[in-house]
């Protein structure tokens, strides 16, 4: 395992959660939302949550879109799951964290504050994950938005005009740097995530055999680009994608994208099938494929503003 860079304000750890609807991510975990609750610990996975007396197993499919995540009980759960994932990875067992999580661009005004007050609403929790106890101070929670705050660290290197596209499993986060500087009415949120390149696979794929393709199968393909099954699969599962991916380019011209006046920025979990079947000019156009980069993000962008209010600038 590589180093861990922790960001601490007065003894207090910054961990950040990126909740989306396809995976939740932290700097140094990755799972699926898929969420089962059970009176009994499960016979086979030992990847679950021992919770207020019941027990969650994560980490197979994918949670439904849901655009106000803190009515859904289930981000709650999904949340401890991944701090105690990130908690295994630095060794410890008893915290007192900041929360760092974000909102796509255009929700993060509206919802900050009662999505602040969800993650928050047990400031002590105790829990068991892979049997060991894990206890748990929530101090607070800062809500930041994202594509942003992952780049943020980086921002002087966008020297120029430059288009990002963050593209997660339910949203597409747009917007547009001038020399590393965006601007609210530059930045869109629109619902075109993988999931609807998913669902466009798998629709086709029955439309010309009949049979419905492995969730596995299609998950694998748009995570790598690659796909070793028979080609009476691969090719409407190909064309599919490509239909997809045209839908994206042709949403970031919709909102001002010239590939003539401006570089292009991909990131994201759909960052690897528009590098796949897009059609662009490489030379013009970069991917990122950490799809942690948000999570790590959130930890810069939180730790950097609770030390400007700490300095009272």
């Amino acid at each position: 395992m590589g180093t861990i860079h922790e960001y601490n304000i007065n003894g207090t750890l910054i961990l950040g959660v990126d909740a989306g609807y396809g995976n939740y991510k932290t700097a140094h975990c990755t799972f699926q939302t898929g969420l089962t609750k059970s009176a009994e610990p499960p016979a086979f996975s030992g990847d679950y949550l021992e919770y207020d007396g019941g027990y969650y197993i994560f980490g197979e499919g994918h949670k439904d879109f849901v655009a106000e995540k803190q009515t859904d009980e289930d981000n709650y759960i999904l949340t401890l799951a991944a701090i105690v994932k990130e908690l295994e990875k630095r060794g410890v067992t008893t915290a007192r964290i900041h929360l760092a999580v974000g909102l796509p661009l255009k929700w993060v005004q509206a919802q900050r504050e009662s999505f602040r007050m969800y993650m928050i609403q047990k400031p002590h929790v105790e829990l068991k994950y892979r049997g060991r106890r894990y206890v748990v101070d929530i101090a607070d929670c800062t809500v930041v938005p994202q594509c942003y705050a992952a780049i943020a660290e980086n921002l002087r290197a966008f020297q120029g005009l430059y288009m990002i596209a963050d593209i997660g499993n339910g949203t597409m986060n747009l917007m547009i740097l001038n020399n590393g500087r965006v601007s609210e009415r530059k930045s869109w949120t629109v619902r075109m995530g993988v999931h609807q390149c998913f669902m466009k696979i798998q629709n086709s794929v029955m439309d010309r055999t009949g049979e419905r393709l492995p969730e596995e199968i299609i998950e694998n393909y748009l995570r790598s680009g690659k796909t070793e099954i028979d080609e009476k699969y691969a090719v409407p599962m190909r064309e599919a994608a490509k239909v997809y991916v045209d839908q994206i380019f042709a949403e970031m011209r919709d909102h001002d994208y010239n590939p003539a006046l401006m570089k292009l920025y991909v990131m994201g979990g759909g960052a690897r099938i528009v590098e796949t079947v897009g059609e662009y000019d490489a030379e013009r156009v970069t991917f990122d494929h950490d799809i942690r980069a948000n999570a790590k993000g959130y930890e810069y962008f939180c730790y950097m503003k609770l030390r400007s209010q700490r300095e009272g600038r």
